[in-house]
C-alpha cells in the first residue's frame, strides 16, 4: 500500500482531508508526531524545529549550526515514520523527502485565497482583510524561498506533484474520495524495490542526522542504490568519518551499501 504526503498552505483543508482519508482507508494520520519524535530523540526544543523546516533562509541561519542541522534530524524522524507504508503525512517538508520513491503519492491540496483569508481573520479576529491577506501571502512567500534554498524546487510548482486538488467546486469528501482511488491504483503500490529505496532513503538520513553536528562538511545522497557520504578534508578526517559512519550503519546487517568519498583540500 501507498505513502501518501499531503502539502498545502495555510486554511487549505490539508488536515481535514488527510484525517477523512485516514479513516476510509485505515491509514496511520502524522502531522506534528514527527516534530515531537525528533524533538525528544535529538534533544532539541521543538520550536527550532519547526521554525527550520517552515521560516525563511534568513530566520534559519540564525540558529547554531545552521537549518540543515535541524532539517537532518526532521528528515530521520520522518522518513522512520513512514517507513511502515499504510500512512498519511499531512504538513511541511513531507514531500521533498519521498522523492524517487513509487510508491509514495505526493498530493498539493489548494484553496481560494478569498476562503483562507476567511479563516484566518476566524482566527485572529479584529483583523482587516488586508492585513489577513498579507499574512498568508507572507506564509506562503517563506515556504517557497525554504523549498527553493534547500532543494530548488518551488513548492508550489504542479509538476512536482502526482495530485493537486483545488478544494473549491469539489468538497473535502471528494477530494477524499479522488486520492482514495488513486491508491488503488498498481502504479503506487509498494514493491520490493521500493521497500528497499524507501529503507536506503532512511539509512542515508540516520548517517546525515549523525554527522550534521560534529562533520558538518559532509554531504550525504543516494546514488544507485547505495548511500555515498562525501567530504573535504585531511585524511584524518577521513578515518574519523567512516569510524561515525560504521557506528550508524552495518552494511552487511542493513544490506544497504556505504561509500565514503574524501577529497583533498
Amino acid at each position: 500500500m501507498p505513502i501518501i504526503t499531503i502539502s498545502r498552505g495555510s486554511y487549505s483543508h490539508g488536515r481535514e482531508v488527510a484525517e477523512k482519508l485516514c479513516a476510509k482507508l485505515g491509514y496511520r494520520c502524522i502531522s506534528r508526531e514527527v516534530i515531537l519524535k525528533a524533538s525528544e530523540h535529538f534533544n532539541i526544543p521543538e520550536i527550532k524545529l519547526v521554525r527550520a523546516i517552515h521560516d525563511a533562509p534568513s530566520i534559519l541561519d540564525r540558529f547554531v549550526h545552521g537549518r540543515e542541522r535541524y532539517v537532518a534530524y526532521f528528515r530521520e524522524a520522518l522518513l522512520h515514520s513512514l517507513l511502515n507504508d499504510n500512512v498519511v503525512y499531512h504538513g511541511l517538508a513531507g514531500h521533498f523527502f519521498v522523492t524517487g520513491i513509487s510508491h509514495a503519492i505526493k498530493v498539493r491540496i489548494v484553496a481560494d485565497i478569498e476562503d483562507r483569508v476567511k479563516a484566518e481573520k476566524s482566527r485572529l479576529h479584529a483583523v482587516s482583510d488586508e492585513k489577513a491577506l498579507e499574512m498568508l501571502e507572507r506564509d506562503d512567500a517563506e515556504r517557497r524561498r525554504w523549498s527553493r534554498r534547500l532543494y530548488g524546487i518551488d513548492a508550489g510548482d504542479p509538476g512536482f506533484y502526482d495530485l493537486v486538488i483545488h478544494v473549491k467546486h469539489m468538497s473535502t469528501d471528494d477530494a477524499v474520495e479522488v486520492i482514495a482511488e488513486a491508491a488503488k491504483q498498481p502504479c503506487f503500490q509498494a514493491t520490493p524495490e521500493s521497500i528497499k529505496a524507501m529503507e536506503t532513503l532512511f539509512q542515508a538520513a540516520r548517517v546525515e542526522a549523525s554527522l550534521v553536528e560534529t562533520i558538518p562538511s559532509a554531504k550525504v545522497s543516494v546514488e544507485n542504490g547505495e548511500i555515498v557520504v562525501t567530504t573535504t578534508g585531511f585524511l584524518a578526517d577521513g578515518k574519523q568519518l567512516i569510524a561515525k559512519v560504521d557506528e550508524v550503519i552495518d552494511d552487511e546487517k542493513s544490506g544497504v551499501r556505504v561509500k565514503v568519498r574524501l577529497s583533498n583540500r
